[in-house]
This record gives C-alpha cells, sequence and structure tokens, in this order.
C-alpha cells in the first residue's frame, strides 16, 4: 500500500533572513517593506536599536499607514499645543520615512528642494513626511532627545559670527539666499554680529530648516504646510519653552496655526483602535 510522503516542515521566513535582519525583524514590524532597501545606512542603524527615535517612529506610524493615515483623524486628537480644528478637513496622507513611501519611492522634489535649500551643505533630514492630495505634513519626531541646534555655532565656527581670518569663510546661506533665508519665514531679527548675542538659528537650527524645506516643497507642490512635534506627554514640559519660542517667530499666521505638537500616547491610541489585537 502506498504511503503518501510526509509534508515538509515548514521553514519559518525568519529562519531565512541575514542575522542583521532577523534582529531588526525582532524590534520593528513590517520589515519586509521594500523602504528598507531603499533607506540609507545611517536610518536603517538606528532603526535597529529598540530604544531610538527612528525605531520607535516606525512602530507608531506603520499601524496606521497602509494604507494612508486620515488627516481629520490627527487633528481630532487633543494636541500638547496647537489651535483647535473646528471643522477638521480629510486627506488620505501617505507616510514616506526619513523621505521614502513603503515601496521605497522618494518623495516628489525632495532631492530638488534639498538642493535648493541646503545647497551643498549637509541636507536636512526629516524623520516623516505625510504627504496628501491637498496637504504636507512635515514630522519632527522626539523621545528622549532635543530639538536639534546649530552644531558650527556650538563649535564656534558659525561663519556670521567667526568669519575666519581675512573674513574668507563664506556666509551662512541662511542668512544669505532665497529660498534658504530664514527671515523669509521666520522673525530671527538682525543679521548676526562677531559682537552679538547668540542668534535665534543657534537654538532653532533644526526646526527653521524642517520649515523652510516644507515651504518649498508645499509651494512646489500646492499643499498646504503642516509642521508638527510628536513627542511623549512626559517630555513635553522639557520641550515646550524651546518650541513655543520658535513658532512665536513664525511671520505668516496661518502656518502658525497649523503647527501642532502631538503625543506619542496620542497617535498610538489611533492605531490601537484601528487594530485592537
Amino acid at each position: 500500500m502506498a504511503h503518501e510522503a510526509a509534508p515538509a516542515p515548514a521553514i519559518r521566513i525568519e529562519r531565512t533572513m541575514p542575522k542583521h535582519a532577523r534582529r531588526m525583524a525582532r524590534i520593528l514590524n513590517g520589515t519586509m517593506e521594500p523602504v528598507f532597501a531603499a533607506l540609507p545606512e545611517s536610518v536603517l542603524d538606528n532603526l535597529r536599536r529598540p530604544a531610538s527615535e527612528n525605531a520607535l517612529l516606525w512602530n507608531l506610524i506603520y499601524p496606521l499607514a497602509r494604507p494612508s493615515l486620515s488627516l481629520a483623524q490627527l487633528l481630532g486628537l487633543q494636541p500638547l499645543w496647537g489651535s483647535p480644528v473646528l471643522e477638521p478637513q480629510e486627506d488620505a496622507l501617505s507616510p514616506f520615512f526619513w523621505g521614502h513611501a513603503l515601496t521605497g519611492e522618494r518623495l516628489p522634489d525632495l532631492d530638488r528642494a534639498l538642493a535648493e535649500v541646503d545647497g551643498k551643505g549637509h541636507a536636512t533630514q526629516v524623520d516623516l513626511f505625510l504627504a496628501g492630495a491637498r496637504n504636507l505634513v512635515l514630522v519632527e519626531a522626539k523621545h528622549l532627545g532635543s530639538f536639534g541646534r546649530c552644531g558650527r555655532f556650538a563649535r564656534g565656527r558659525c561663519p556670521e559670527i567667526s568669519p575666519g581670518p581675512g573674513g574668507g569663510t563664506a556666509p551662512c546661506r541662511y542668512w544669505e539666499v532665497e529660498p534658504s533665508r530664514f527671515s523669509a519665514v521666520l522673525d530671527f531679527g538682525d543679521r548676526p554680529m562677531p559682537e552679538g548675542a547668540a542668534p535665534p538659528c543657534a537654538t532653532h537650527y533644526q526646526l527653521a530648516r524642517t520649515l523652510l524645506l516644507g515651504r518649498w516643497l508645499a509651494q512646489h507642490q500646492a499643499s498646504t504646510l503642516h509642521v508638527w512635534a510628536i513627542i511623549p506627554r512626559t517630555r513635553w514640559p522639557a520641550l515646550q519653552m524651546t518650541w513655543l519660542e520658535f513658532v512665536g517667530r513664525i511671520r505668516d499666521e496661518a502656518l502658525w496655526r497649523r503647527c501642532r505638537v502631538l503625543a506619542w500616547e496620542d497617535v498610538r491610541s489611533l492605531a490601537e483602535a484601528q487594530h485592537p489585537d
């Protein structure tokens, strides 16, 4: 009597992965998404650390991001800071993690925007873009960290304040040319001088560059710009004054009203409601 062959033992997909991929799969959801082949190594290195802001942000947003996030739902959350939204506008927001969609594709116009705004210097890296048909949201996520300050100023190498012997150092482009000038969107006062006090850009460097980049993208994509921060509720007291001081310098009141600070816990509640199991 013929006997049927015993079925081959199932092979867990995880066992077929390289060692570094298996380690990442234990930390992150959705590691088979094509975006992981497109992200730069610096981002991937942070993603491999369970407590890093990158890993925490991915696991926070990814469950909400298939296929898109609801702008109305996000605006419906009670912010840690932000203007009331009486009639939230709906828009389906596609996430771009560090400039890349889940498919691995680059956010349209991003590389051109970086070249125009940042020039040949260090490119502004935004944690998360949420792009809809009519809206563009730039998100800075903080967990234990703080909003980034100007490294050149901290090292005593600000070209405006320490121009070098004979003034041979090129001026800071963020005080010099459009579309990079801070003063186009922010009240940062007079141009820094060697004998003057520390300029606002020394403290608000990251947020200011994020705002400039978002402004360029929104203008060229005919989108309404929003700038948000997502932070743990317990971190808000430590970051509140820096945030308030920054948004208080935004020249456009309508843009000021579209700035927002959301709590990690509240964003996570949306994912828990969608995926109760």
